[in-house]
């Protein structure tokens, strides 16, 4: 039997410069980022759907963000929402160095005081990698942002306390969703009603 992790990460080609320092920085300074596993499929669903409307939920250094902007077509855009400034100032320093800085807006307050507000809707993805014990509202909040098709991504879906919202998210009517053990488990539901 191979190592499959290893293998699959010799065999994937070098994240681009500016992601490895970020993701270097992110283990220094404990900021959690999502894997690089998760940073790839990010970008590979965005290229598959030609995503150009995506909303992030948990910005924190601009990780994800990144691997998703990186993806755009030439006229997407990503909203992304976290209240802690000095977490965005440093994501805003890496989406300018990348030349993404036009195409990605930052909210700097709470998502439970943006998403009942939010003027976009049929959006494309919505990826959400905040605390675990938030997710079941914001899917109630982000459900009607997603077009018919669109995806809700979520990070964290195999750490302990998600067993509750794991049974909900794969249960809901609205979604064809499933769970992969890709970093700490990730959710993935197209909306189909």
């Amino acid at each position: 039997m191979i190592d499959a992790s290893a293998f699959l990460e010799s065999a994937h080609r070098s994240p681009p410069p500016l992601l490895l320092e970020l993701e270097q920085q992110g283990r220094k300074e404990d900021i959690p980022i999502v894997s690089r596993q998760v940073g790839r499929l990010l970008s590979t669903l965005v290229h598959c759907m030609q995503a150009n409307r995506i909303l992030e939920l948990g910005t924190a250094y601009g990780y994800a963000t990144l691997w998703m902007a990186l993806a755009l077509p030439p006229a997407g855009k990503i909203w992304t929402i976290e209240p802690d400034f000095d977490r965005t100032d440093v994501a805003r320093s890496y989406f300018e160095r990348a030349g993404k800085a036009g195409v990605i807006e930052i909210i700097n307050q709470p998502a439970t005081e943006i998403l009942e507000i939010f003027p976009q809707r049929n959006l494309d993805i919505i990826f959400i990698d905040t605390r675990v014990d938030e997710y079941e509202q914001y899917l109630e909040l982000c459900l009607p942002l997603l077009k018919l098709s669109g995806l809700l991504v979520l990070d964290n879906l195999l750490y302990d306390g998600a067993q509750e919202f794991n049974r909900l998210f794969l249960s809901h009517p609205q979604l064809d969703a499933t769970i992969i053990p890709l970093g700490d488990g990730t959710g993935i539901g197209a909306r189909i009603k």
